[in-house]
Order: C-alpha cells, then sequence, then structure tokens
C-alpha cells in the first residue's frame, strides 16, 4: 500500500487542476531544495528550475519566481515595487507568507493577495521545473502558465550577467 500524497502536494496539485494546468507532482528520492540539486535530480539545466523566492518589501512579504541561474538583483527588484525597501524574509517569514517551508516553496497556490513577480529570464525555459511544496517534490510547467497559475507579473529582476 503506497502512502497518501503529502498535503503540500494535494494542495499543489489541486491548483494545478483548478488552472486548467495538465501538470503532475512528482515526488523525487533526491533533495530538489536548491536549484542545482533539483536540476541534478531531473537531468535538466539550472535555467529551467523556477526557483520562488520571498522577499519583504517595506516589510511586506513579496514572492519572485526566478531561474535557478540567475540572482536577483534587489535594486531592480525594489525598482519593479516603486522604490520598496527591500529585505530577506526568514524560515519564519517564508513559511507565514506562503504556508511553505523553504526549499519546498511552489509558486502554486500560494495565498491569495500576495504578490508575485516572474522573471523574464524563465521566458526563453521549455519545459521549467518549479517545487511543488516539499524538498522532494517538482511539477513540470511553462513560463506562460506560471503568470496564469500565480497571477504574477512580469519583470526583469535578475541581476546583470557578469
Amino acid at each position: 500500500m503506497s502512502a497518501a500524497p503529502h498535503p503540500s502536494h494535494q494542495r499543489v496539485a489541486a491548483a494545478l487542476r483548478a488552472a486548467g494546468l495538465d501538470a503532475e507532482v512528482r515526488e523525487l528520492s533526491e533533495s530538489t531544495r536548491t536549484a542545482q540539486e533539483a536540476a541534478t535530480a531531473l537531468g535538466v539545466d539550472v535555467a529551467q528550475i523556477a526557483k520562488t523566492l520571498v522577499f519583504l518589501a517595506d516589510g511586506r512579504a513579496v514572492v519572485v519566481v526566478a531561474s535557478g541561474v540567475h540572482r536577483v538583483d534587489t535594486g531592480r527588484l525594489s525598482a519593479a515595487l516603486d522604490g520598496a525597501t527591500i529585505g530577506r524574509a526568514d524560515a519564519d517569514a517564508v513559511r507565514a507568507a506562503t504556508g511553505y517551508p523553504i526549499g519546498g516553496v511552489s509558486p502554486a497556490a500560494l495565498p491569495d493577495g500576495l504578490v508575485v513577480l516572474v522573471d523574464d529570464g524563465l521566458r526563453g525555459q521549455d519545459p521549467v521545473w518549479a517545487a511543488a511544496g516539499t524538498p522532494r517534490a517538482v511539477y513540470r510547467t511553462t513560463y506562460g502558465d506560471l503568470l496564469t497559475l500565480t497571477g504574477g507579473r512580469p519583470v526583469a529582476v535578475a541581476a546583470a550577467p557578469g
């Protein structure tokens, strides 16, 4: 007898279905806690991993979905948020804002009212792999579907290369 899916997997799967997306939550035996770990476990390029990060903008949680190869430029993020002061959210703030633990934050099934920005560095990646609520679960998606699923705003907040 197999174990029931983790509640976070069920939450993500329900959000995917509700959005009309044909994506399946996959539980892996390897960790997907970091973009590099996820890419290795899936056998894909790190650029195809959609990392979901939480920042504090003037003390309010903001979610940024970015390519695993990019670092978010807090100056660009501040500009995208009308000059807000940007800080990092700690593990407690991440869980409070999203309901997910660090290393498993999914862009799916986020609480209503949470600001979500999707970096356009993911635009050229197909497919994109995103976390599904735990540090060992992922689902396959696209840049466009991430925008639809999250209600997110496309932005350019990745640090300039070099």
